[in-house]
């Protein structure tokens, strides 16, 4: 390729096309991530146009929730079927970026709170979808947590809670399962846009982390073509760009310029490669979205057992949402479903009983009346709008639907409620009066089946919540951080995002992360640990002591106690999502590697599993342990060098700096350092000099502590 060529193939050639350029077809990217939307005329990015039938799987507020990696790499290969069947290559998925706030308005396109989470299911995604030979876009890199001011906004963040929280799942994703294309995000990071950030897309993804895949533009986020190339941003979209692409052509080329070409020409054979006549069975697609709806659910209460549903029990439906459902959130994942299930429907067919339906929200009246006359009234009550380009103004339910909760409540002690909303919402207190919820989500097109299901015990729930419920919105720890202002919002909460910080404070939530009921109930055994080549291995027998088969996700949490830093009491480490049968028992293995036990030393600048203790916890959820173990790791050299700057403890406790320290503080004793030695003879008077850097010395020593010396005592520490 001439430079023209390649300044050319760095941009698309319309809003969802590659450039055809130098004897290479041109290939089509289009959006995801729980759905394949081909828009038919017309283009855009938010959702307004239409597009082709598609299966439309439940978004990825309800995939996480059934912590189930299997599900997700199902999902992904059913996704890989259908854009190859509409000749895609690339489907603009998974999204990653952590829930920072329950305001945040594309919560419902993103997996947890949690980066271990997130990040074992969106590599399992993205291996099913690859396995198709077609290509994933991790998206959003990075740090893309909010809408408000989401295409200049700047996330700033140390580089330890940027490590551990916010990049971890891309590392993971990049390393287990190798996108084609990664997708750079619309904000700033620490000032810099993220789509010219050299550290971020250069020396991390590729450099660290070792990526050769395509970094490929959000939609309209380069500011600067010719920064964003050298930063290592490879293809910009949408397209066309012709102004971009002169002023490539007018820097005369570079050596980032001809890789960027490379890399995309790449892609474009890959891609080409697996294309041809395709198809895949819609009917199984719909099964799969209703099974994995199913399993997102998460049962909240359940006094009384009110459920699941008798059979021939008459029941009160009511809620305008049991018909009209929300089954997925607005902007550039909106999807044509290519067939709807509502939850009123599916109650209907599988019931025994007679069933009665109000709307609800606009007349109380008759929904209490037809409450009053059934064994049970379910609810059906939701958010009304979540979109990409906004974030919520509240998380409050609809006053109608909260009025249409209580009154009802009030009227039929048999009272369920069905939420159906793509990120949490304040459940008090009117969740006092019910006794039995259900957090239904947004599950996709067939959400209305997996309901019915699940409350009729055709289902046993096993969805966990992937992210905390507050009591009130001002416990979060984002709260005093978020939207932010003048351009900046400050990730002041540090490494206690979600569950990290209400455990660290010991704060009363509504529900807990990893929470979930059952239709049945398990028993834990004691937990065993050993330390392997490569990591922990943690060990528990679990005992389903009910009488209905069902599962159970056992979560690993770990803790280290007087740890050197400023850590979470504990963190999801590892997890495994197991089907025991009624009575059974399960001989349960969560392996840990070191590497998630790490975290990022600044001064450093890498990762150090730290020495000591470190308690593992077995239980099923954050707040719920049954068992526990520790073991003492030898961890990784953590020595820091000595400088000038470095504190006296410090020095005293390095085994090269003390030893050296010590025949210092002896040489002046015997020479009469009069008050220094003094000093550093004291108890009392030592440990307020404890904490004064060594260079400081010097003003209290005299002579004896010169420049020279200290020269030589740094040298000498420093082996």
């Amino acid at each position: 390729m001439n430079l023209e060529e390649k300044a050319a193939l760095t941009s698309g050639s319309s809003f969802w096309r590659t450039k055809a350029v130098a004897g290479l077809p041109d290939v089509m990217l289009t959006d995801g991530p729980h759905g394949v939307r081909k828009q038919l005329t017309g283009a855009d990015h938010l959702g307004i146009l239409a597009s082709e039938a598609s299966t439309c799987f439940p978004p990825a507020v309800a995939l996480g929730s059934t912590w189930d990696p299997d599900l997700a790499r199902r999902v992904g290969e059913a996704l890989g079927d259908e854009s190859r069947a509409m000749d895609v290559s690339v489907l603009l998925g998974p999204g990653i970026n952590l829930k920072r706030h329950p305001l945040g308005g594309r919560n419902f396109e993103y997996l947890s709170e949690d980066p271990l989470l997130t990040g074992v299911l969106a590599v399992e995604w993205v291996r099913g979808l690859q396995s198709r030979e077609v290509g994933a876009s991790l998206k959003h890199f990075a740090i893309n947590s909010q809408e408000t001011d989401r295409m200049r906004v700047s996330a700033d963040v140390d580089e330890r809670t940027l490590r551990e929280l916010y990049l971890r799942a891309f590392q993971r994703v990049v390393q287990q399962a190798g996108p084609w294309t990664v997708m750079c995000s619309y904000n700033r990071i620490n000032g810099v846009h993220a789509s010219q950030h050299h550290w971020l897309l250069t020396e991390v993804l590729r450099g660290e982390w070792g990526y050769e895949g395509v970094v490929v533009s959000d939609w309209g986020a380069v500011v600067d073509r010719v920064a964003a190339v050298r930063a290592g941003l490879d293809l910009t979209m949408p397209g066309p760009d012709p102004a971009g692409d002169r002023a490539l052509v007018a820097t005369g080329g570079s050596p980032e310029l001809d890789a960027a070409a490379e890399r995309v020409a790449a892609l474009v054979r890959r891609a080409a490669a697996a294309r041809g006549s395709f198809s895949y069975d819609a009917d199984a697609h719909h099964a799969l979205a209703r099974e994995v709806a199913g399993r997102g659910i998460v049962l909240l209460k359940n006094d009384g057992g009110v459920l699941p549903l008798a059979g021939d029990a008459s029941i009160a439906v009511l809620g305008e949402q049991a018909r009209t459902p929300r089954y997925q959130g607005g902007g550039s994942s909106q999807i044509t479903p290519t067939r709807l299930d509502t939850a009123l429907g599916e109650i209907t067919r599988l019931a025994g009983g007679p069933v009665t339906f109000a709307p609800g929200y606009d007349d109380v009246e008759a929904a209490v009346a037809l409450a009053r006359e059934a064994s049970v009234a379910v609810v059906f009550a939701g958010t009304e709008r979540e979109t990409e380009g906004s974030d919520r103004d509240s998380w409050d339910l609809p006053a109608a639907h909260v009025e249409l909760i209580t009154r009802v409540a009030a009227a039929n002690p048999r009272t369920v409620v069905v939420l159906s909303n793509g990120a949490v919402v304040r459940t008090t207190p009117w969740d006092a009066a019910v006794p039995a919820l259900v957090e239904g989500w947004l599950l996709g097109q067939a959400g209305g089946g997996a309901i019915a299901d699940v409350l009729f015990g055709r289902v046993n729930p096993s969805g966990r919540l992937a992210e905390t419920i507050p009591l009130r919105l001002a416990d979060h720890p984002a709260f005093l951080d978020w939207p932010g202002e003048q351009g900046h919002v400050r990730y002041g909460e540090g490494v206690h995002v979600g569950y990290r910080a209400f455990d660290a404070r010991e704060q009363a939530v509504a529900y807990p992360f990893g929470f979930g009921l059952s239709y049945t109930t398990f028993a834990y055994g004691p937990a065993a640990v050993t330390v392997d080549d490569g990591g922990v291995t943690v060990r528990v027998t679990v005992t389903n002591t009910g009488t209905r088969d069902g599962r159970e996700v056992i979560q690993v949490y770990c803790g280290k106690p007087a740890s050197r830093v400023r850590r979470p009491p504990r963190e999801l480490r590892g997890f495994a999502n197991v089907l025991i049968a009624a009575g059974a028992s399960a001989d349960v293995s969560v392996f840990v590697p070191f590497d998630d036990l790490a975290y990022w030393d600044v001064d450093l600048g890498r990762w150090v599993v730290e020495p000591g203790d470190y308690e593992f916890s077995v239980g099923s959820s954050s707040r719920d342990l049954h068992a526990s173990a520790s073991v003492t790791l030898a961890g990784d050299d953590e020595r820091r060098p000595l400088t000038a700057e470095s504190t006296i403890a410090e020095w005293l406790a390095d085994p090269h700096g003390a030893p050296l320290l010590g025949e210092l503080f002896a040489a002046m004793a015997t020479e009469g350092g009069g008050a220094m030695a003094a000093t550093a003879a004291d108890p009392e008077m030592f440990a307020m000099m404890a904490n004064m850097p060594l260079s400081r010395l010097a003003a209290f020593a005299g002579e004896r502590f010169a420049g020279q010396t200290l020269a030589k005592l740094v040298e000498a520490a420093n082996p």
